[in-house]
């Protein structure tokens, strides 16, 4: 590790010491009632007489303060079609197929779920929470792209060096993330989330699940249970950041990923390290500075706090599609399918053909 990045980390544990404190934050989400919201995943596959495969992810994440997955529905053309879950990974699809057609192969896919915005004092502990030693594995655990060893290692123990506990070591590397990463507009999609060669190749650039995962990496690589949360985004935010909303009922790009880390004192608590970088390419004219007050604000909050216009599909790595002979994905969060064995390009709504509307609906 290189003196710059030594510097780096020793400027990002003690931001937390120097941001201002006094004026209520302008982005500041707290619980304030449960909203709900239907998805609405529109498929067309082409006619052909080669057999077809659909996987639509399904909102499977209830926790009690913030997220409640509901029903889901759908009408297709498919010769078959069922709601599938994952009794490890917990995540959750629609799989249809289809043998060879003359007409173009549809699926209508609706679900629901209810959510709300979330906080919690981290000045204030709660009563002690533990996981069980199942979910503490699982969430301490290497994944295909975020190992725990080596240079992420290396780099999460340079970073939490000193520390005092848990909540230290969290926010340390949430701080050093924010400082020490950058956005990357030609990212396409969310980004993969490899951990690994991030660090190895110095480029700390990416998109929602590059810089979240790398969050993640770090944490567990410091003994932190810590996980990503794959989801959409579903209606604009309401204080006024165009960049952590979605603005248009048409929602096919609107895919986030968030994460969280497990505190002793408080439970899981919500981390968004890369929506603080999106702000600060995206907000107002764009490349901001990190004492920006529009910066200043989300980088506060978003340790310890999210918007509740966002539903969340899983937690899962590593996703194994079943009835596929193709590659594991490294998260489910877009519409997959095959044609004759030949994975489509689910980044690519347009020409997939997939299209994902949100509507919120009346309480």
């Amino acid at each position: 590790m290189t003196r710059r990045t030594l510097i780096q980390i020793g400027a990002a544990a003690s931001v937390g010491t120097l941001l201002p404190r006094g004026a209520q934050a302008a982005f500041s989400p707290a619980p304030d009632g449960w909203r709900s919201f239907e998805l609405t995943t529109t498929v067309t596959l082409p006619a052909s007489p080669e057999s077809a495969q659909l996987w639509l992810p399904v909102p499977a994440v209830t926790a009690g303060d913030w997220m409640k997955a509901g029903d889901a529905s759908w009408t297709t053309s498919a010769d078959s079609a069922s709601l599938e879950t994952d009794p490890v990974k917990g995540v959750k699809f629609v799989q249809a197929r289809w043998d060879g057609a003359k007409t173009p192969r549809t699926m209508v896919l609706k679900t629901t779920a209810s959510t709300q915005s979330r906080a919690v004092d981290l000045s204030k502990p709660r009563a002690h929470a533990s996981l069980s030693a199942a979910e503490q594995a699982r969430y301490t655990a290497p994944t295909d792209l975020i190992p725990t060893d080596g240079l992420v290692k290396q780099t999460s123990d340079q970073i939490t060096k000193g520390a005092t506990g848990d909540l230290d070591k969290a926010r340390r590397i949430y701080e050093w993330i924010v400082e020490n990463t950058a956005r990357n507009p030609k990212t396409r999609g969310c980004g993969l989330g490899d951990v690994g060669s991030m660090l190895a190749m110095g480029d700390l650039t990416g998109k929602c699940a590059d810089l979240n995962a790398l969050y993640v990496g770090l944490a567990r690589a410091a003994g932190l249970p810590a996980r990503d949360v794959y989801g959409i985004r579903v209606a604009p935010s309401k204080f006024g950041y165009k960049s952590l909303g979605a603005n248009d009922p048409d929602v096919s790009k609107a895919q986030h990923c968030r994460a969280e880390v497990f505190l002793s004192d408080f439970g899981w608590i919500a981390v968004d390290p890369a929506d603080v970088r999106k702000v600060m390419l995206q907000e107002g004219k764009g490349h901001l500075s990190l004492d920006d007050p529009k910066v200043v604000d989300v980088r506060r909050a978003l340790f310890g706090a999210w918007e509740g216009n966002w539903v969340a599909y899983n937690f899962a790595h590593d996703v194994s599609l079943p009835g596929s002979n193709g590659p594991k994905l490294p998260y489910l969060m877009y519409p997959q399918a095959e044609i004759d064995g030949v994975r489509q390009d689910s980044l690519d709504p347009e020409s997939f053909t997939y299209k994902i509307e949100a509507r919120e609906l009346s309480a």
